[in-house]
């Protein structure tokens, strides 16, 4: 699996031709280093309904005649914008053509912007990605929770993208505990410089997780990991 970091928390991820985006804020995001109109995915994946994961998720999916893949409440609201959707809840999982997805537990919130107002867009998720014989835990945005250990001790997750913003998310230490608990292979930076609020250093970060064996790998717009 090609692991390619587009600013926040969108990554795509590929694998013998077949290629999914999750949460992909880019037009909103100047640091992106793309337009959704160069994307040419199978999927698009949703943690949750916040305008820094939703961003352009409609427009890419109508454009490659693909599904939005998430929560039951925001699946049917991108049905109900012209998008074609698969609708998943938590510890649900489905295997597409390529591809197969999980969502996990996440603390956080969920919304959609509509106006002045908000409206409801279920729960939040991590979502466990498989491609080929590759898992990739995409914890979306979270605090550090508990059964972080149950998601690592029932899966064996080659690379963890974890928040380390702070302020909405866990912080760096929380994620390096978060790390150890799922017992990532490699680890992935995410929802972090975006914003002044969530200013982070990603190289002490990677850091921090060496100290405790774990390899990190903090990459730069357009940047791919290997897994």
């Amino acid at each position: 699996m090609k692991i390619t970091f587009y600013g926040h928390s969108c990554l795509l991820a590929e694998h013998e031709g077949t290629r999914v985006i999750i949460d992909p804020f880019i037009s909103g995001n100047p640091a992106s280093g793309i337009r959704p109109a160069d994307l040419r995915v199978d999927a698009v994946l949703l943690t949750h309904g916040h305008d820094d994961h939703f961003g352009d998720s409609l427009e890419i999916a109508k454009a490659n005649d693909c599904p939005i893949v998430a929560n039951f409440e925001l699946a049917s609201y991108c049905e109900q914008k012209g998008a074609k959707v698969h609708a998943m809840n938590t510890g649900g999982s489905y295997s597409f053509d390529g591809f197969r997805v999980k969502f996990t537990l996440a603390f956080h919130g969920s919304s959609l912007r509509e106006g002045d107002s908000f409206l409801y867009a279920g729960q939040p998720a991590g979502i466990l990605l498989t491609m080929g014989d590759k898992t990739l835990y995409h914890a979306g945005d979270t605090a550090l929770f508990g059964d972080m250990k149950l998601i690592g001790e029932l899966n064996r997750i080659d690379a963890a993208a974890l928040p380390i913003g702070d302020n909405f998310t866990m912080g760096p230490e929380d994620a390096v505990l978060a790390a150890q608990w799922v017992r990532a292979k490699k680890v992935i930076p995410l929802h972090y410089n975006t914003f002044p609020v969530i200013a982070q250093d990603p190289d002490r970060f990677v850091d921090m997780l060496k100290e405790v064996g774990i390899e990190g790998k903090a990459l730069g717009i357009g940047e791919s990991l290997e897994i």
